[in-house]
């Protein structure tokens, strides 16, 4: 055995739901996508613990994460209405503006100085 292997027993009582809810999830796993359950263990160990002291450095990580999902929801809700209305919306406005008489051309009276002639400021 290597020097850098370390084993260790693991047991679960099935009794108790955390522990029957991990169990479960090891059994049912994908082992295309998570090659064994040391690999697994290790990556919720590392995850649960980094994110344990991450709370006790930042009380408030778990109020802004819920904050962000939240927003983002709230984002999306209006991102899909915009999808939705918009272009109803946009195709009401072109009708409306399809349908608006022409308006009389009043004619802009000539400025006074129409007849100088404007050629000494050299183009």
């Amino acid at each position: 055995m290597s020097k850098n292997i370390r084993s260790t027993n693991l047991r679960f009582n099935l009794d108790k739901d955390v522990q029957n809810r991990a169990w479960q999830y090891l059994q049912t796993m994908d082992k295309q996508k998570f090659k064994s359950y040391s690999q697994v263990i290790a990556v919720s160990l590392v995850d649960y613990f980094d994110r344990y002291y991450q709370k006790q450095d930042d009380p408030y990580l778990e109020t802004r994460e819920r904050e962000e999902r939240f927003v983002a929801q709230i984002v999306t809700a209006v991102e899909n209405a915009m999808d939705k209305s918009l272009p109803v919306y946009l195709a009401g406005c072109m009708a409306g503006i399809s349908q608006i008489a022409p308006q009389a051309v009043i004619p802009t009276p000539e400025p006074e100085d129409a007849d100088l002639d404007w050629d000494f400021l050299g183009e």
